[in-house]
Parts: C-alpha cells; structure tokens; sequence
C-alpha cells in the first residue's frame, strides 16, 4: 500500500526533481520576489523601512535560507523548522505591526499594494509559509528519514545566487539606513544624507 508522500512524489518527478523541489523552489522564488518588491519601492519611492520592517525582511531572508537548503541539500525537518521559526517571528513582527496602526483615522506607515500595506501582506506571507511548511512535512515525510543531497541544476544554481545578491542588498540597505546602531523610528534618509 503505498502512502500520499510516495503516491505524490512518484506522480510528479518532473525532469528527474521530486515535488519537495518545485515547491521550495517556487516558494523561495516567492521569497526573493518578495524582497525585490521591497527593495524596489525603498529604491523607486524613497520608502525606507521602518525597524519593523527590518525584521521582516530578515524573517523573510531566514525563511529562504530554510528553502534554500531544502533545494540544495534535499528536504529535512531541521530545514523547515528554519522556515518554521523565521515565519513565526515574522509573522510576530507583523501583526505587531498592524496593531500599531489599527486606531480609527490612523493611515498607517508606507504605501499600500491593493489596498493593503505591506505589513499585512507581510502577515498574509508569512502564515501562508508556516501552512507551505506543514504541507511539505506531510509530503517529505519519508524523504526526511532518507534525505540526501539534490543534485544541482541551473534552476537552483540561478535561484540560490539571486538569493544570495537578494540578502547582500538588504543588508546594505539596513547598513544604508540604520548604520550599526538602531533604526530610527520613521527613517527620512539614508546615513549619508545626513
């Protein structure tokens, strides 16, 4: 009798890569759109991100890290326990967030994106990761006891390195912003700037 797991990823080996792999590659391309959507609008609109906002970009960054792994090293519990907790705090540091700005008359901090901030998309995201993480379980569940290294592919070559340029950016961007010291409340300007 086979299980879901089996019947799942036998069903779906596409070009010699299981079902674990499109979906964390897909989900760390979520994760590196996601930051390039941020770092676009700090760039193209002068919205720097506030200290919350920080820590959603390093949820998000430790999110991919867990995804990532996934793609190179083959799924294992430790790697969506990253995701897990990275989602978490995220998610934390999101609605926290979103309850800063919940009073009536209150506009909120930055600019929307289909009538939500990008807090609360953030909030959205990150629930969604935690669910993406409980289904990935069920279906890896026997790949985990046997995880072994994927084997590498242009697709994960090419997304690993955005990843990479991705992350190195947002910590410039936090350097850019916050120095080596706390974040001002509600930045104007870059440290140079001053």
């Amino acid at each position: 009798m086979n299980t879901l797991s089996e019947d799942l990823s036998g069903a779906h080996r596409y070009f010699g890569k299981s079902l674990s792999y499109w979906l964390n590659a897909a989900a760390l391309a979520a994760v590196c759109g996601s930051l390039i959507e941020a770092l676009f609008w700090q760039i193209a609109f002068n919205e720097l991100p506030c200290p919350l906002c920080q820590l959603q970009r390093v949820a998000l960054t430790l999110a991919g890290i867990g995804m990532m792994l996934n793609i190179r090293f083959g799924p294992h519990a430790t790697h969506y326990a990253i995701i897990l907790a990275s989602a978490l705090a995220g998610a934390t540091a999101s609605v926290r967030q979103v309850l800063l700005h919940i009073a009536p008359g209150d506009t909120g901090y930055g600019s929307t994106l289909f009538g939500l901030h990008f807090y609360t998309w953030g909030f959205v995201s990150f629930v969604i990761m935690m669910l993406f993480c409980a289904v990935m379980l069920c279906i890896d569940r026997d790949q985990l006891q046997r995880s072994k290294a994927a084997t590498t592919c242009a697709l994960s070559t090419f997304l690993i390195a955005l990843f990479f340029i991705i992350a190195a950016a947002n910590t410039f961007s936090a350097v850019a912003v916050c120095g080596f010291g706390p974040c001002p409340d509600n930045p104007t300007q870059y440290l140079w700037q001053k």
